[in-house]
């Protein structure tokens, strides 16, 4: 009589890391473009944009969009051409 041999495969499901948009306090922008910014490049409604800003203000920065690298990409890079500082951390 032969035996059945079962096998087991392991499928690694690679999950999408979600990562930050962060954005950082700086001594030229003011309070009013900030969240211009916030509101038309990361769609914040303005009161959140607004506690975003006074976040960065006070706290140095703050995290104002989480995603994948792909959602957040587009937007660092317009937030660096309006003049902000941001950057995108895990």
């Amino acid at each position: 009589m032969k035996e059945k041999v079962s096998e087991k495969t392991e499928v690694a499901v690679l999950e999408e890391k979600e990562l930050a948009l962060i954005l950082y306090n700086d001594d030229f922008n003011t309070f009013d473009h900030v969240i211009h910014c916030l509101v038309t490049v990361c769609g914040h409604e303005p009161q959140a944009a607004e506690q975003c800003a006074f976040i960065v203000h006070y706290g140095g920065k703050c995290a104002v969009k989480h995603g994948s690298y792909e959602e957040l990409e587009p937007k660092c890079v317009a937030l660096l051409d309006r003049g902000l500082s941001a950057k995108i951390e895990s």
